[in-house]
């Protein structure tokens, strides 16, 4: 085992102290604000009624993107359905139309949707994919022998999806229900939009009319407080079993069942499927896109121009602040480095609106030069989409042997040169990914970015959203249109990645 550097632990450390900020805030408002003044904020009917529409979002949608996409991703690897390689990429294309773009796009086409039955249809359909793609990358990985072994003693293929295929789903199902309920917490413009309340849409208002003020700072308490839960509940879950085996089991694909009679209904639930989630919003996006008085807006390449350098800085402040963790994870594991690991996903699991709460409060007290800068949109963005670089940058490093670099040194090549000339460049297509997806994040980002950005700012999302914030649905589109486009890269790296860890 290699001795592990001291600078870069070190800058592990840091960045994991100055990621834990936002966490930090929210014991900070608890603590300094009292029980009594705390209790007197939260147990309010007010609060009680976004705790229930809140907590109904979860328990519907989350259930239900499950359903989709675990059904989705078996439908396409296990079954023999018509044009299955283009259902996969379908099936995955809801990702690409943020869901407050969704949002648009069905109150455009049904301005009576609205409440809590609006909410989980677009969650649903904008959610889905988070579960559908882990599924099928470990719905590829399985080993058909044990479901071979399952229908020979008479089972059917439905019998055999839930006693041997489910269960060894687990882990990609809890892990693709915590993704989805956390964003369905931290999402604030479909759900503005339907104008459906919830504790993000409550807490954005009362930091509009009141600042970072007693109410917006309770309710922010219990947001974080309901992300801990879900995350201490997925952790108990998902407990300490494995699913994993010694070697690839037989080294060929599942035989697919065939569908007979059921392909048309399977087809059909399919096709409704992707006619909710993009079908439907797109249309109606269409309708308005093609109206040429749209594209006549005087801020529409100044917004384009904007997104782009916000979001390529925060997609390489990201990437670069993941590295020295990613590395020690890799090449130096040890419990320092999976607590420095665990300290990053935790602060990233808080919504973003408690992010540029905890942003808003620290550059106002400590740093006042920062406050509405783009360093502290940058800053937003690296808390919030760290992981996507992280995970990007492990993956990529776990499959560069160690040895390369230590015949580099014994060729008389420092530690450092021998990581810039062997490591980085096998590291090549893991670093364009890291900066694809965080990238992408950062452009898709809405609630940090009204409210940290400097006065004047006009990135893509926050144009889109002034534009439909006055119903002006024409104007909004183009803004729509070009955040879709930037969108479809980082879909095709999402798919390019679940097929490469079914290929492990």
């Amino acid at each position: 085992m290699l001795t592990t550097p001291v600078p870069l632990l070190a800058l592990a450390v840091v960045a994991a102290a100055l990621l834990l900020v936002p966490v930090g805030f929210v014991v900070w408002v608890a603590i300094s604000e009292g029980w009594s003044q705390l209790s007197a904020q939260v147990f309010r009917p007010r609060v009680g009624e976004l705790l229930a529409n809140t907590l109904g979002l979860l328990v519907l949608a989350v259930p239900l993107c499950v359903a989709v996409g675990v059904g989705a991703a078996w439908a396409v690897e296990r079954t023999a359905l018509p044009g299955r390689k283009i259902w996969a990429i379908a099936l995955a294309s809801p990702l690409a139309m943020p869901a407050f773009v969704s949002g648009y796009g069905w109150i455009s086409a049904v301005p009576s949707l609205q409440g809590l039955g609006g909410g989980v249809l677009i969650a649903v359909g904008a959610y889905y994919p988070l579960v559908y793609l882990p599924a099928l990358a470990t719905l590829r990985r399985l080993d058909p022998a044990l479901e071979e072994s399952a229908r020979s003693l008479g089972l059917s293929p439905l019998a055999t999806f839930w006693r041997v295929v489910l269960p060894q789903l687990r882990v990609a199902i809890l892990g693709g229900g915590l993704v989805v309920a956390l964003h369905l917490l931290a999402e604030y413009g479909a759900f503005a939009l339907l104008r459906f309340d919830t504790f993000t849409t409550a807490i954005v208002s009362q930091f509009q009319s009141s600042f970072a003020g007693p109410a917006a700072n309770a309710l922010g308490v219990v947001l974080a407080a309901l992300c801990l839960v879900l995350l201490v509940g997925e952790a108990s879950a998902r407990g300490r079993l494995r699913y994993a085996r010694i070697g690839r089991g037989a080294a060929r694909p599942a035989v697919p069942c065939r569908l007979g009679r059921a392909a048309i209904p399977v087809t059909a639930v399919l096709s409704g499927i992707l006619i909710l989630a993009v079908g439907i919003p797109g249309a109606s996006l269409l309708r308005w896109a093609l109206r040429p008085e749209g594209w006549q807006s005087i801020h529409l390449l100044p917004a384009l121009t904007q997104t782009l350098l916000l979001s390529g800085g925060g997609a390489l402040a990201a990437t670069v602040v993941a590295l020295p963790c990613a590395w020690l994870s890799v090449r130096h594991p040890s419990r320092l480095a999976r607590g420095i690991e665990g300290a990053m996903y935790l602060a990233s699991s808080l919504p973003t609106i408690i992010v540029a709460l905890a942003l808003v409060t620290v550059t106002l007290r400590v740093v006042p030069g920062l406050y509405q800068t783009p360093a502290t949109v940058i800053a937003a963005y690296v808390i919030v989409f760290l992981p996507r670089a992280l995970v990007s940058l492990r993956s990529g490093l776990a499959q560069v042997p160690p040895r390369l670099e230590e015949a580099a040194q014994t060729l008389g090549r420092t530690r450092f040169a021998a990581t810039v000339e062997v490591t980085a460049p096998l590291m090549a297509s893991s670093f364009g990914a890291a900066l694809a997806l965080v990238g992408l994040g950062c452009a898709n980002e809405l609630t940090a970015t009204l409210l940290l950005a400097p006065s004047g700012t006009r990135t893509l999302a926050t144009q889109f959203w002034s534009e439909t914030s006055n119903a002006d649905f024409v104007a909004g589109a183009p803004y729509a249109i070009m955040l879709i486009v930037l969108s479809v890269p980082s879909v095709a790296l999402l798919l390019a990645d679940a097929r490469r860890r079914s290929d492990r």
